[in-house]
């Protein structure tokens, strides 16, 4: 009972390399648009050969203090490759209320985000982002804000990890360094 219990609080699924796992391949293309801006970036090219961590975020959520720890994993990391690419969601108990700028300005003022966020997006459903379409056919929705999809250096998707998993937790570090 208390692996069921766990295994529905705290679900993290890890996947082997494989096409049917592919998120970046020459037919995906997803183009989103920078959070408070204009500028539109195909996340496939912009950030070809990276290890990705995809995040759906919330700024008034229980797990938002999670932003810190996103925070301090881009900054050890980015030079040997890593981008963290925040998605801000309304999603789940409509805990990212705000427009753009607010949301911006509160992730840069309180938490010092520098990864890069992308515009309100919605992350479940039949009218999900194709982003979250493509990585919810292989892995499932996320339950929750601060849900995180790894993808490997080859586009793929290698895990998905709930909200409780914390970002600097060693579940995470141990799966982002045996990608870098």
């Amino acid at each position: 009972m208390a692996g069921l219990f766990t295994s529905l609080l705290f679900p993290t699924q890890v996947f082997t390399a494989s096409d049917n796992n592919l998120i970046c391949g020459d037919e995906n293309r997803f183009s989103h648009r920078k959070l408070n801006s204009d500028e539109r970036d195909n996340l496939c090219e912009s950030y070809s050969g990276k290890v990705i961590l995809v995040v759906n975020t919330a700024s008034r959520c229980a797990f938002t203090g999670q932003y810190e720890g996103l925070a301090n994993l881009y900054s050890r990391y980015r030079s040997k490759g890593l981008v963290v690419l925040g998605f801000p969601s309304n999603d789940f108990g409509r805990q990212e209320p705000g427009d753009e700028q607010s949301i911006k300005n509160f992730c840069e003022l309180t938490y010092n985000v520098e990864f890069p966020m992308y515009s309100k997006t919605r992350v479940k459903g039949e009218n999900a982002d194709p982003l979250y379409l493509a990585l919810t056919s292989i892995a499932g929705p996320p339950r929750w804000n601060f849900h995180k999809y790894l993808i490997d250096r080859e586009g793929r998707l290698v895990g998905s990890y709930s909200s409780f998993v914390k970002p600097e937790g060693r579940t995470m570090i141990r799966a982002i360094e045996k990608l870098l």
